[in-house]
């Protein structure tokens, strides 16, 4: 169950992105042939409504934006301002990343909280009790969206559930750190499937030398111990 979820972000954003740029490639074809003065395709086409593309698509755009947050934090993309703490000490700076976490994952774990309440104010709890056949009472049906005409807590569903899996992440993170004091790290130019003996130094994630991302307690930066780098595989290639 863990290692799906260690990829449900990529599985959802990859469907997420292709389909969104499906729809609108058919939208953009739909909208210039209808204006083709071709005797049967226009009338064909014009018969075809494409009125909900463009508030799919905005809601596509939408949970691919909640979960790509939740990627970032489980891949170490996200930026942050981390010039003071950076210039600690092992141990100090050990304790500024954990509350660092922690406070992500407080506050993802509240606006989850703050989102799952809205959605089932939001017609959600109408709607369960409805497909449980139970009364639902005074309880508020919800709106829907002006064109796809669907509940309107379907597409704000992604606000719990992309928090939710967010504060995961941060949780998931804070564990593995205090397992083995490092901090996951984005190699932008590593290619999934092809794995690198050895790391041309300039392409070495963990020798930007930035203050953009918290160095972690394992992987030194440059003007570090060079020893140590190199006998982590970081050193100068030799």
């Amino acid at each position: 169950m863990l290692k799906i979820l260690d990829h449900l972000e990529e599985w959802l954003i990859t469907f997420l992105m292709g389909a969104a740029t499906l729809i609108i490639f058919a939208s953009v074809l739909h909208r210039y042939g209808s204006g083709l003065s071709i005797p049967g395709l226009q009338d064909w086409l014009l018969s075809i409504n494409f009125g909900w593309a463009q508030e799919l698509t905005i809601i596509m755009f939408v949970w691919m934006a909640k979960f790509g947050a939740a990627y970032g934090v489980r891949t170490g993309i996200h930026v942050g301002v981390d010039v003071l703490i950076n210039r600690l000490s092992d141990k100090n700076r050990a304790k500024f990343i954990v509350i660092g976490l922690a406070a992500g994952a407080l506050f993802t774990g509240i606006v989850g909280t703050l989102g799952l309440r809205f959605v089932l104010e939001n017609g959600a709890h109408y709607q369960i009790l409805t497909w449980l056949g139970r009364d639902v009472g005074d309880l508020y049906e919800g709106p829907t969206t002006p064109d796809l005409e669907w509940p309107t807590w379907i597409v704000y569903s992604a606000i719990p559930l992309g928090s939710y899996l967010m504060c995961f992440r941060f949780l998931q993170v804070m564990v593995g750190f205090l397992r083995t004091g490092e901090l996951p790290h984005h190699d932008h130019g590593h290619v999934e499937g092809i794995e690198e003996e050895m790391v041309p130094v300039d392409a070495n994630p963990y020798d930007m030398g930035d203050n953009l991302h918290p160095h972690d307690l394992v992987h030194k930066q440059m003007g570090g111990n060079g020893d140590k780098g190199r006998k982590n595989g970081k050193g100068d290639g030799k």
